[in-house]
């Protein structure tokens, strides 16, 4: 069956960024004046994992979060094409006859300035603009979005929060707090002992921001209508203990039993490096210190920025 007539935003989309919505917006606008589908093209994997994998992006979301990031950013669809050595192939024509045209059923086309397709990357505006003139679809490119001086994209979000752990620059460019998602398993019990127990969480394989220790939001997947957490979080090796890498939050006021369960949790603000200490009280110490300012950054956090969690 064929699709719909669309308008369609052909990229990665990872982590459906400021720029990521501007694009879909035009090409919803687009789209409604003529009662047609806004629809998102992704490939997966990222291209750059079969190009050059010594060079491939952590990724920022996985692709099934990202289609309902996209879906609820505007798109009526999501359309994901596997990308191997043989569609890399592909040339801007083919490109344009089997993937727009006839995977999508593109009645208009909506892009970034330096949207580039096809093997090598040799097609670029020029020539989209070309086939849209000779077959019938609009091409509308879309300038990129500015934040503090300097364009969105995917590649500064991770650099934020990779160097930086600048959680919170990372939350306003992709309009939702960054997180990650993961099985708790059964660690070591140390923060029990100490008085603070804490979710071992087994995370998937996403950016994480820089070491260190952060106020978090999450919520237990799976469970309908399960409540917001507030708490904070420990990322990094631990060296007090020299425990060994982890990601372990710690819920305020919660008690329950976490294990099995997957948990999505959300970076609201960066509180400090991760430290070693010199004993237990000074640890417990300088923990109750990050949770109460954690606790203070979350009563002040941007209510829109965790909606998706």
């Amino acid at each position: 069956m064929r699709r719909a007539p669309s308008v369609v935003t052909p990229g990665n989309h990872d982590g459906v960024h400021l720029g990521h919505r501007a694009l879909i917006d035009a090409a919803k606008h687009t789209a409604d004046e003529h009662g047609w589908q806004t629809l998102a093209m992704c490939f997966d994997p990222h291209p750059t994992m079969i190009l050059a994998p010594e060079r491939a992006p952590v990724l920022l979301t996985d692709m099934s979060r990202r289609v309902e990031l996209l879906k609820g950013a505007g798109c009526d669809d999501v359309v994901v094409l596997p990308f191997d050595a043989e569609f890399a192939k592909t040339t801007p024509d083919t490109f344009v006859e089997h993937v727009l045209l006839e995977a999508c059923n593109a009645r208009g086309v909506v892009i970034g300035p330096d949207f580039h397709f096809g093997h090598k990357r040799s097609g670029n505006i020029v020539t989209l603009r070309e086939w849209g003139d000779r077959v019938g679809f609009t091409v509308e490119v879309v300038e990129p979005v500015m934040y503090k001086g300097e364009s969105v994209s995917s590649t500064r979000i991770r650099r934020a929060l990779k160097e930086d752990g600048n959680v919170e620059d990372a939350g306003v460019m992709m309009t939702r707090v960054h997180e990650v998602a993961g099985k708790v398993v059964r660690g070591d019990l140390r923060g029990r002992e100490i008085g603070f127990p804490t979710a071992n969480l087994d995370v998937e394989p996403l950016q994480l921001p820089k070491d260190g220790v952060y106020s978090v939001v999450a919520r237990v997947l799976e469970e309908t209508d399960a409540p917001l957490l507030h708490g904070v979080a420990n990322l990094g090796v631990r060296p007090t203990f020299e425990a060994g890498r982890s990601v372990e939050p710690h819920f305020f006021n919660f008690e329950g039993d976490l294990y099995g369960k997957r948990l999505r949790v959300g970076f609201v603000s960066r509180i400090r490096d991760e430290h070693k200490f010199g004993g237990l009280q000074e640890l417990r110490d300088q923990i109750d210190r990050d949770c109460e300012q954690a606790k203070n950054a979350l009563q002040e956090m941007d209510r829109e920025l965790v909606r998706w969690i």
